[in-house]
C-alpha cells in the first residue's frame, strides 16, 4: 500500500513496527513469549502501550508464521487459537455481538457470541445494544441530524454514555473471560464518537 493512502498515525505505527522486523525468527517469538507471560491474568486496554508494542510484534509475528515454526515453547497456561495456532489473546470490542472475540494476532473470530458463557450472553447482548444505539449517533445522515435540534450537543451526550458504558464493560464484563483465557484485551476507544481512551477513569470508585 502506498505511504500516500495511509494515514499520519497508520504511518507513526508503521515506524514504531520496524524494531520488530529488525528481529530475527527466534528473538521475536522469545520477546513474544514472555510478554504472554508479563500480561498473563488481567484484562488490558487496547492502548495500552505494553499492548501496543505486542501487537505490533503480533503482526509481523503473523506474516512470518513465528507460532508455526515452534520456535520457543508458548506459556504453558495459554490454550492455542485454532485459527492461526498462535496462543489465545482476545479481544472484546463495542461489536462484540456480532464479532465475538477477536484474535489480537490474525484478527479472527475466536469465539463467537454463541458460544459465550450463557449466564453472561444476555447482560453482554443488552450492553451491545445499548452501545450500537449511542454509537449510531456518529453516523446520522443529514436528515436525521436535521431533525435534531442540536446535533452537537447530541453526539457529545451520545459520547459521555458511550464512555461509561465502557467503563461498564472493563469493571464488569470484561473480566469475567479470564476464567476462560489468560489475558483478555478490551476497546477502550471510540474514534467516531471521539471518545479517547484518556476519557475513561478506571481509577475512580464512582
Amino acid at each position: 500500500m502506498s505511504s500516500d493512502a495511509e494515514s499520519p498515525i497508520d504511518r507513526l505505527w508503521r515506524e514504531y513496527s520496524r524494531l520488530f522486523h529488525e528481529f530475527d525468527d527466534l528473538t521475536l517469538a522469545r520477546w513474544m513469549a514472555q510478554t504472554l507471560g508479563q500480561i498473563e491474568g488481567r484484562a488490558w486496554r487496547l492502548s495500552h502501550p505494553l499492548l501496543g508494542a505486542y501487537r505490533l510484534a503480533a503482526q509481523v509475528g503473523h506474516d512470518r508464521q513465528i507460532w508455526f515454526k515452534r520456535l520457543v515453547s508458548i506459556p504453558s497456561s495459554y490454550a492455542v487459537a485454532e485459527c492461526c495456532r498462535a496462543p489465545l489473546l482476545p479481544l472484546f470490542t463495542r461489536d462484540v455481538v456480532e464479532s465475538g472475540l477477536i484474535c489480537q494476532h490474525c484478527s479472527e473470530t475466536l469465539m463467537p457470541f454463541s458460544e459465550f458463557p450463557e449466564d453472561a450472553r444476555k447482560e453482554i447482548q443488552e450492553w451491545g445494544e445499548r452501545y450500537a444505539k449511542h454509537h449510531a449517533i456518529a453516523h446520522w445522515d443529514e436528515r436525521q441530524q436535521q431533525q435534531c435540534d442540536n446535533y452537537t450537543q447530541t453526539c457529545e451526550q451520545a459520547a459521555q454514555s458511550a464512555e461509561g458504558l465502557l467503563v461498564i464493560a472493563a469493571r464488569e464484563i470484561v473480566p469475567r473471560f479470564l476464567d476462560t483465557f489468560q489475558a483478555v484485551v478490551w476497546e477502550d476507544q471510540d474514534e467516531c464518537l471521539e471518545v479517547r481512551p484518556e476519557d475513561l477513569d478506571l481509577l475512580s470508585s464512582d
